[in-house]
């Protein structure tokens, strides 16, 4: 069979139409194309395609399919490139014979030998356009034909190209499809509009000046959120996935690390291995002014700072801390401090003074619940009744990590007193931030705010105190117990406070870190002996647990009462008199009262005033207690004797308890009056308050009923140690050595219904009344100790 001379008549069997492949060229094969459909319908092209020879059969399907006239030149492409490459051993030789007549024969099939196709492969990589010379010596050289050697370069050139072309086509594909991708994603986003201000929908037509500020706002605002997260990543100790879940405002960014040491407590790896629900709500009633942005980035900078001074200042012994040679206290060294410290609130205002102290104590309460009392502003007040006067929260900067304080973050104000009408009440403007350093290993720190507000431009006020990174480092030990570290670092204005108290205040007694864990270790010894089942030795066993509980319920407002008095706070509204006819050292005031439940209606007229007396503090606090001894000192109560007739412990020491004291006066009038009393004595000083009750309410009380309206109002003491600038006298012991008498400061303080009618008029009588009272209260126990005048 002839196709137009295209095929060779060359002898042999084999695959008939393969010479196409290795001996027309590419430019001719378009004409081929169509003659390449009637090759397959040939008996002998059927019998070759399927003989066993493994070389041939390959390439003849291949060749079948690439000469299928509707594949097109890819297809041809792809079929000299599967026979042209560097390996290709089926390549075929151009002598094929064609057909010479209708009856199939076999074909003679010449392959490239491995080494011609290396030697044309070599000449390919140096010139892959030989001219005829070239291509004569190499077919020479080879045994082969010109025109198979032309063919052979005209087929591995249009391969070379092929190769270029789909990887051309493939990145093309690529690009194609990435623009499809964001074809389809400006579509999306025409669909759904985005303010490129705020962030937040488009809306279609025009916007209000105040929408538009406020979109703007807005996107200021997320800019800040996304800078808290880094800040907030640093000082809680992981990355944080959400923001949402653990601080609630925007806060700024800080480079400040926490870290003292390789453990983030340092030194006291030894001791402490370091590995939003607010009870009392946030308080409007004082004049607090919310914080902004600029604020709020201040402030996590400022908690960040005061953390780690608070850290540092709690495990640093000496030289930071010396030990005092009169009574053993520690006693803060200022230059190691100004060495060791950058102050966080800046440089201590003119005319102030500082009072540093540290102290360290075990505690019956475990971390978790002292932190959780610590940052709740009502249970904070209720473990320190007679230190806080008043409390608030007023901001909350973060609520903490994970359900937990760990983070927390939050400003307070907070009024605190030393129960004396000598020593004004302290109102601080703080913030307060809780930290977990390890598992049970807790640190809560206050730091004043108030620097922080004068530099930002917020309203300003005259600040008489200011709270320098102050707290505790809390650890929990076995059996519920935990370590507390307390320190206390305060600067303020000495000139508003009596000399009588000045040393007391400057040595850190005062207001120091011993009261505070001192009455810590007091309050948690009170809760958990009411927690437990056992009644306590000494205790009348008729009272029952609900009438127990009522009982110290009505003590403790009793408590709070006095101390309101005494500090003239602003718990109650009180008026401050100036009459002529009262001590000096005498503080008077008034207040009306309306609508209480817990106080009886009319004006009520408080007294308070403090001295030194030269005795002990608790021999001072023996002899107030006892109802056996009271009628020395009591003129209310008519030299009549008074007898206990219920008594609930409130610790190991045997004066710290609630009594009821019944008078045992010989007519009726006086045997009706019962007087309830609460004492309590710790390393910080002591208290006896005490107040008139009716029978009919206090047997409700002691049924357990509701002690909310039993009508009282409080008087009593307060009993403090002098501390070591003691004025008292020296004394001799025999051997020529002399020593200072250690004495007391002693506050008495009345509270008394003057007049039932609340809109009635003072009058000169009842206050020189109320002098002469306490006069001859302070001179009677006098007397009674033989103190001298």
């Amino acid at each position: 069979m002839s196709f137009g001379g295209f095929l060779d008549n060359s002898s042999g069997g084999g695959l008939g139409g393969a010479t196409i492949v290795a001996d027309i060229p590419f430019s001719n094969m378009a004409a081929a194309g169509a003659m390449a459909q009637n090759i397959y319908n040939s008996p002998g092209l059927s019998l070759a395609l399927q003989q066993p020879s493994i070389d041939n059969q390959g390439d003849g399907v291949r060749m079948g399919e690439n000469f299928d006239a509707s594949i097109g030149r890819r297809s041809r492409e792809e079929e000299h490139e599967s026979r042209s490459g560097s390996d290709n051993i089926d390549g075929v030789s151009g002598d094929d014979q064609d057909a010479a007549d209708n009856r199939p024969r076999k074909k003679r099939y010449h392959r490239h030998t491995p080494q011609q196709i290396q030697e044309l492969e070599a000449l390919f990589k140096e010139c892959p356009h030989p001219d005829e010379k070239q291509r004569l010596e190499l077919s020479k050289r080879l045994c082969l034909e010109t025109r198979q050697v032309k063919f052979w370069f005209q087929n591995r050139r249009t391969q070379m190209k092929t190769q270029l072309e789909r990887h051309e086509n493939s990145l093309l594909r690529q690009e194609n499809d990435k623009l499809r991708a964001e074809n389809m994603s400006i579509r999306e986003a025409m669909r759904n509009p985005i303010c490129t201000n705020c962030g937040g929908p488009a809306i279609i037509g025009d916007l209000s000046l105040e929408e538009q500020h406020l979109r703007i706002e807005n996107a200021r605002l997320k800019d800040e959120l996304d800078r808290v997260c880094a800040l907030a990543s640093k000082f809680l100790g992981r990355p944080l996935s959400s923001l949402a879940t653990s601080i609630a405002p925007p806060l700024p960014n800080s480079n400040l690390e926490l870290g003292v040491g390789s453990n983030g407590f340092g030194g006291l790896s030894t001791t402490l291995p370091l590995g939003p629900d607010f009870g009392g709500g946030v308080s409007n009633s004082f004049p607090v002014v919310p914080p902004n942005g600029v604020e709020r980035s201040m402030f996590l900078e400022l908690a960040l700072a005061a953390m780690y001074e608070l850290v540092k200042m709690a495990q640093t012994d000496e030289p930071l801390w010396i030990r005092s040679l009169e009574g053993g206290r520690e006693v803060l060294n200022h230059d190691e401090y100004s060495r060791m410290f950058t102050p966080c609130i800046g440089i201590k205002p003119a005319g102030f003074l500082t009072e540093a102290s540290r102290q360290t104590g075990v505690v019956i309460i475990n971390s978790l619940a002292l932190v959780e009392t610590l940052m709740d502003s009502n249970r904070w007040a209720e473990m320190f009744p007679c230190m806080i006067a008043r409390t608030s929260t007023t901001d909350v900067i973060s609520s903490g990590m994970g359900g937990t304080r760990n983070g927390a973050i939050q400003l307070m104000h907070a009024e605190l007193q030393l129960l004396s009408p000598l020593v004004p009440v302290r109102e601080v403007n703080f913030l307060r931030f809780c930290k977990q350093h390890a598992e049970g290993v807790w640190a809560v720190v206050d730091v004043s705010i108030d620097t922080l507000r004068e530099t930002s431009g917020a309203p300003t006020t005259y600040v008489k105190c200011r709270r320098l990174p102050s707290g505790c480092v809390v650890q929990d030990m076995p059996n519920g117990y935990s370590k507390v570290t307390w320190v206390e670092h305060v600067e303020y204005d000495e000139s508003q406070v009596h000399h009588l108290y000045r040393p007391l205040l400057s040595s850190g007694i005062g207001f120091g870190a011993q009261r505070w864990v001192a009455t810590l270790q007091r309050q948690c010894e009170c809760l958990a002996i009411l927690m437990s089942s056992t009644v306590p030795t000494g205790d009348h066993t008729a009272i029952t647990a609900s009438g127990r509980r009522s009982m110290l319920k009505l003590a403790q407002r009793m408590t709070g009462n006095f101390s309101a008095g005494v500090c003239a706070s602003t718990v109650h509204k009180w008026n401050k008199l100036n009459a002529g006819n009262v001590d000096e050292d005498v503080r008077v005031m008034t207040r009306k009262s309306v609508d209480n439940p817990g106080e009886p209606p009319g004006i009520v007229l408080s007294a308070a005033t403090s001295v030194w007396l030269p005795v002990s503090p608790q021999r001072l606090f023996d002899f107030l207690r006892d109802e056996r001894l009271r009628s020395e000192w009591d003129i209310l109560s008519n030299g009549g004797p008074m007898q206990e007739i219920a008594h609930i412990a409130k610790g190991q020491d045997h004066g710290n308890c609630v009594s009821l004291l019944r008078s045992s006066a010989m007519n009726t009038n006086q045997s009706s009056m019962l007087i309830l009393q609460e004492t309590c004595m710790d390393a910080g000083g002591s208290l006896v308050v005490y107040a008139p009750v009716d029978i009919p309410a206090m047997q409700v009380v002691m049924n357990g009923g509701d002690s909310a309206y039993v009508a009282l109002l409080p008087s009593g003491f307060s009993i403090i140690p002098d501390g070591t600038a003691s004025p008292g006298p020296t004394t001799s012991n025999g051997n020529g050595d002399s020593h200072r008498v250690g004495g007391s400061l002693l506050t008495v303080a009345f509270q008394i219904l003057v007049n039932s009618l609340p809109t009635a008029k003072l009058t000169v009588e009842s206050v020189e009344t109320v002098n002469n009272l306490i006069s001859c209260t302070v001179q009677k126990i006098k007397a009674a100790l033989q103190c001298e005048s």
